[in-house]
């Protein structure tokens, strides 16, 4: 007789949650190209319509017009943050990167809408590259690396790669085994910005322009690292069992058809087992790991402690004598353990969390935990997402995807 499944309970209920807001995510970005292609029509019509009426007029201006809803174009956030100092910069940049979610749930029609790649262990940072030199910053905003590059602009050399104004952005890991930058997305090029394409345009430009940019060479003097775009096409069992030139650290899942976002999405998700991730299970400050699973959140001034998301998870609050005993402000991050009771969940969604604090955490911290990591690290320690569970589902055709739903 086959064993039970224990797995399929928890896992329904963690699955209608993040395949929802996937769905939302994607219809927000739709109705986003909509909006912007309208603006774009009623900014032609209306140049038609004064060049018509007032075809001698050589002085009138036209200024383009933001709704108060609209959000400036993101390409001019680099030149507002290339004029801050110090930790107003670093705040900045740790809020730029787009992160992963961690897979909770698998994706409807994973092999047809989904790249998956071998994710490099490392550093994850942005690069960018902008006049004359390439500077490296790390999730938390601190600076890794200062250095040349063959990236436009990213270097200072006699015969300048583009205009002095221009700039790029990759986004990446440092592996520190080959001291290579392997480059997982790309934001901006030479000024060009990709935040609004879907990502099967921004990883083959990106293959494109590093080849045509020579920055995937050896290094050299103007070119300190090399850059190495990681493969995204090979499939899942490639990804997952394929020789690699860095050391593995899990599986990463991009939505083909996702826009660049920062902060948390659910069209990129992070997957790990103990065959391809030293590192499944969080580990405390001696490197172990620990009996319970901890978890970072952030307290509020009410005494919620929250996740990182956006809107964020409420996991516990603490009552302010317990708060003043301690020490505690809003905006410390704080170390608690998960006890015995678990976490319970009612449709997808958290309902009771038995937590037990533990302490504050360092300075350096720049995030709390996502809702979907204190989910993964809690089903990995009870009932994991396996890569067979992935494997059927990658083999899945879109039709039996279609009538299973």
């Amino acid at each position: 007789m086959a064993p039970p499944d224990f797995r399929r309970p928890f896992k329904r209920a963690a699955v209608s949650d993040q395949q929802r807001r996937r769905e939302l995510t994607l219809e927000r970005q739709a109705q986003s190209r909509h909006d912007a292609q309208q603006r774009v029509r009623n900014l032609a019509s209306t140049i038609i319509s004064l060049q018509s009426q007032e075809p001698d007029d050589a002085d009138v201006v036209l200024e383009p017009y933001l709704e108060e809803s609209e959000a400036p174009p993101k390409e001019l956030d680099i030149r507002r943050a290339s004029r801050m100092r110090g930790e107003q910069v670093r705040n900045w940049f740790a809020r730029q990167l787009m992160l992963p979610e961690w897979m909770i749930d698998i994706p409807d029609n994973l092999s047809q809408d989904w790249y998956v790649f071998a994710r490099p262990a490392g550093k994850r940072c942005f690069v960018v590259a902008s006049n004359g030199t390439t500077v490296s910053r790390q999730r938390n905003g601190s600076i890794l690396h200062c250095f040349p590059s063959a990236l436009p602009n990213g270097a200072k050399t006699r015969e300048p790669s583009g205009p002095a104004h221009s700039y790029s952005i990759l986004d990446c890991i440092f592996h520190e085994g080959d001291q290579t930058y392997y480059v997982i997305d790309m934001v901006c090029w030479g000024g060009c910005s990709y935040y609004d394409c879907p990502a099967d345009f921004r990883f083959y430009w990106l293959n494109s322009k590093l080849e045509e940019s020579g920055a995937s060479g050896p290094p050299s003097y103007y070119h300190k690292y090399r850059f190495s775009a990681v493969t995204h096409e090979k499939g899942l069992p490639a990804a997952y069992t394929d020789a690699t030139p860095y050391v593995k650290d899990g599986l990463l899942f991009y939505n083909k058809h996702a826009h660049y976002q920062s902060g948390n999405t659910p069209l990129a998700l992070v997957w790990k087992d103990v065959k391809c991730s030293q590192y499944v299970l969080d580990t405390d400050s001696t490197g172990q790991v620990p009996d319970q699973q901890q978890v970072v959140l952030e307290l509020q001034e009410d005494g919620n402690l929250i996740t990182s998301d956006d809107p964020p998870i409420i996991f516990a609050r603490l009552n302010s004598e317990f708060i003043q005993q301690l020490g505690l402000h809003s905006g410390n991050f704080v170390r608690c353990a998960i006890n015995d009771g678990g976490l319970s969940f009612v449709e997808g969604k958290l309902e009771k969390a038995d937590l037990k604090y533990i302490g504050k955490c360092s300075r350096g911290r720049a995030f709390a935990d996502s809702y979907s990591k204190v989910v993964f690290q809690h089903m990995a320690r009870h009932s994991p997402l396996t890569y067979d569970d992935l494997l059927v589902a990658a083999n899945k055709a879109p039709s039996d995807v279609e009538m299973a739903g």
